[in-house]
């Protein structure tokens, strides 16, 4: 069916065509729920069990847009001061999936007397029990606050910060 479909997705490239081994998988037909409750099951430590995903491709792709070393670092920044917070407000397992993403776009602010023109960080979290749909987490207002001022004064180069409040479908966990 299309699950299967959409999963097989997931699961094909990068890897070589001429290898010179096996390639075992035993849990390639597993979805994120099963492979959490087979971890659980096996005793595997619950930050390990309960990581949330992340991208085969690394964090750049969640830099939309040019990737460079100096982006990925914006995105790679904002995202860790985004899961700190998660984490500090007890709210880290709640969700199944969180990040921060550049988007592609600049944004005027005003950062003490001077006008700024600098980038945007778009924050993402949804609940899902199978990652074949997911909605989006209600994150309490004060969390978001105190993220947002986080992002925006540790991290250089960022003046706004929005919550992706989109479910899927239609959109997909990751923006890319």
């Amino acid at each position: 069916g299309p699950s299967a479909t959409i999963k097989s997705h997931h699961n094909v490239g990068g890897l070589l065509e001429d290898m010179r081994l096996k390639l075992i998988e035993p849990l390639r037909e597993l979805f994120k729920d099963e492979v959490r409750a087979l971890g659980s099951l096996l005793e595997i430590p619950d930050d390990l069990v309960w990581r949330h995903p992340f991208p085969g491709p690394g964090i750049a792709i969640r830099v939309l847009g040019e990737v460079s070393p100096s982006q990925v670092e914006i995105a790679r920044l904002a995202d860790h001061i985004y899961i700190d917070e998660i984490k500090k407000a007890g709210l880290y397992r709640q969700i199944s999936q969180a990040y921060a993403a550049l988007l592609p776009v600049r944004s005027v602010g005003v950062m003490g007397d001077q006008r700024t023109y600098e980038q945007v960080i778009a924050l993402r979290a949804v609940e899902s029990t199978d990652f074949m749909t997911a909605d989006w987490f209600a994150m309490p207002v004060d969390v978001l606050k105190r993220i947002s001022n986080r992002i925006i004064n540790e991290v250089k180069g960022v003046n706004r910060v929005l919550y992706d409040v989109s479910s899927k479908p239609p959109s997909t966990i990751e923006f890319e």
